[in-house]
C-alpha cells in the first residue's frame, strides 16, 4: 500500500466516526459498559482465585514412615518429592520437632514427667502442593514408596478447592462469551449503517476502479479505533473504582484482613490493560470485518 493511501484510509476512518457520530457514540458507550463489566468481573475472579490460591498453599500431605527408617532416608526421600512437578515446598519434622510442639501446644508443665519421646517414631515430611486437583496422583506415588506407613491428606478441602477453581474458569468463560457477541453485535450496527450512509460514494468508488482492500479498509479502521475508545474509557473506571473499592473494604472489613487479600491495583492493572485494549482491537476488526464483507457487494 501506497503511504498516500494508507493516510487516505485513516483518514476516511475517522471520518466515518463523526458521520455517524450518535451511533458511533452509541458503539462506544456499550463497548465501554460491556468491558466496564468485564474489567470488575475480572478484577472479582483475579481476587477471588488469590484468595483461593492462598488456601490451596495451606493444603499438605503428612507421610509418616515405618519404624526403624532413619533420617538419612527420609531426607534422601525428601530430595525425591521435591522433584515432583505437584509439590511446592515439603518440610522434614523430626520426632524431636514433633515432641517440642506437642509438648507445648498440649502439656506445658506437665510435660517435664516424660523421661523419653513417646513420639520417636513420628518424624514425617509436611508436602504442600502447586495444584490440589493433582493430590490424588502425589499420594498414589507416595503410597508406593518402600518405608512409608501411612500417608494422611486432605481430599475434602483438595476437591472443593478444585471444584471451586473449575466452577470459575466456566462462568468466566460464559460471562466474556456473551460480553464480546454483544460488543461484536454492535460494531457490526455501526459499520452497517456507515456503509448505507456512502453507498452511493461506495458504488462510484466501484465504478471507477477502486479495488475492495480501498474500500473496505476505512470502515475496518472505523471499527478499530470505536473499539479503541471503548476499551480505554472503561479502564479509567474500573481504576478508580477498584481503589476506592480496596480502601473501604480495608477499612470497614479490617478485621478480615487476614482473609480478604486485596491485590493492589497495579497486579490486577498489569494484565488487564493488555486483555481489554486486545479486546477493544478485536471486538471493533471483527465486527468491521464481518460485516463490510456482508455489505459491500456493490
Amino acid at each position: 500500500m501506497r503511504m498516500s493511501s494508507f493516510f487516505y484510509t485513516i483518514g476516511q476512518g475517522f471520518k466515518n466516526l463523526n458521520r455517524n457520530r450518535w451511533y458511533t457514540l452509541a458503539s462506544i458507550a456499550t463497548i465501554s459498559a460491556c468491558l466496564f463489566l468485564f474489567g470488575v468481573f475480572y478484577s472479582v475472579v483475579t481476587n477471588f482465585q488469590h484468595i483461593v490460591k492462598t488456601a490451596e498453599e495451606g493444603v499438605s500431605v503428612t507421610v509418616f514412615f515405618n519404624e526403624g527408617v532413619g533420617e538419612d532416608i527420609i531426607l534422601a526421600t525428601k530430595s525425591l518429592i521435591e522433584k515432583r512437578p505437584e509439590v511446592s515446598r515439603v518440610d522434614y519434622i523430626s520426632a524431636q520437632d514433633a515432641w517440642d510442639t506437642f509438648k507445648a501446644d498440649y502439656l506445658g508443665e506437665y510435660a517435664d514427667g516424660f523421661t523419653e519421646n513417646p513420639l520417636e517414631d513420628s518424624a514425617n515430611l509436611q508436602i504442600y502442593l502447586s495444584d490440589v486437583s493433582m493430590q490424588p496422583a502425589l499420594v498414589t506415588y507416595l503410597e508406593s514408596i518402600d518405608g512409608v506407613r501411612m500417608v494422611n491428606r486432605s481430599e475434602v478441602t483438595a476437591s472443593t478447592l478444585d471444584g471451586i477453581n473449575k466452577l470459575i474458569g466456566y462462568v468466566s468463560l460464559g460471562i466474556i462469551g456473551i460480553l464480546l457477541l454483544v460488543s461484536i453485535f454492535l460494531i457490526s450496527n455501526t459499520v452497517t449503517i456507515g456503509i448505507s450512509v456512502r453507498k452511493e460514494e461506495i458504488n462510484i468508488m466501484k465504478y471507477i476502479g477502486a479495488t475492495d482492500f480501498f474500500v473496505r479498509a476505512p470502515f475496518v479502521v472505523e471499527g478499530i479505533i470505536i473499539g479503541i475508545i471503548g476499551s480505554l474509557i472503561p479502564l479509567v473506571i474500573v481504576y478508580f473504582v477498584y481503589n476506592k473499592a480496596a480502601e473501604f473494604l480495608a477499612i470497614r472489613f479490617s478485621m478480615l484482613n487476614s482473609i480478604l487479600d486485596i491485590l493492589p491495583v497495579g497486579q490486577i492493572f498489569e494484565a488487564l490493560t493488555p486483555i481489554s485494549i486486545l479486546m477493544g482491537v478485536g471486538i471493533g476488526f471483527l465486527g468491521s470485518v464481518t460485516t463490510v464483507r456482508k455489505h459491500l457487494h456493490v
